[in-house]
């Protein structure tokens, strides 16, 4: 792969830092999970604010759900073997999944790139920190040798796509909220 050497700079540098696997490794591994309380929030805060936000913040999780669909989709057909398993010699902070649990592109990647681009239309504040997490996230994935830097790359592109697809859905995501929940029709859209 065109940067394996960079991923071996960088599980090297993660094996010399034992001081910070625990936390790398159970952010990386677990670190996703912080989207749940986040969503609850946002669909919290909208239901009180129209049709309009509730569809904006439902958007957040089915951003998700689609990203990690497309996901699936592209990692069957590239089917990229996972770098610790390829790359001769290296040493990673997490064990290396097996060999049908393809690398391209970052799952973990996917999901919190979708989940920071669908929070930034939201709520710009959130949005950001959604974005910091995001960039986090990606970089951990490769700091604990589970992915190559292009597989967080590519997580990034999808699930930025993904999640800007809001911007075309949340009208629809309206008019659906508008006939299912009742009480949201008479508040502003």
């Amino acid at each position: 792969m065109i940067d394996a050497g960079l991923y071996r700079d960088v599980t090297d540098f993660a094996w010399s830092q034992q001081w910070l696997a625990g936390i790398a490794t159970t952010f990386s591994e677990y670190g996703v999970f912080l989207v749940v309380p986040v969503i609850l929030a946002l669909l919290w805060r909208a239901r009180t604010r129209g049709a309009a936000a509730l569809a904006a913040a439902a958007w957040v999780p089915i951003a998700i759900a689609v990203a990690l669909a497309v996901d699936t989709v592209l990692k069957s057909v590239f089917a990229e073997v996972r770098p610790c398993r390829v790359v001769a010699g290296v040493h990673t902070l997490l064990p290396c999944d097996p060999p049908t649990d393809y690398a391209f592109p970052s799952n973990h990647t996917v999901i919190v790139a979708a989940f920071a681009v669908a929070v930034l239309l939201v709520n710009r504040k959130w949005g950001v920190w959604a974005l910091v997490f995001a960039v986090l996230m990606g970089i951990s994935r490769v700091y604990v040798g589970a992915h190559y830097p292009h597989d967080v790359l590519a997580g990034f592109v999808v699930g930025t796509g993904v999640g800007l697809l809001g911007l075309v859905v949340r009208e629809p995501l309206a008019k659906v909220a508008v006939r299912l929940i009742p009480a949201v029709s008479g508040r502003k859209a």
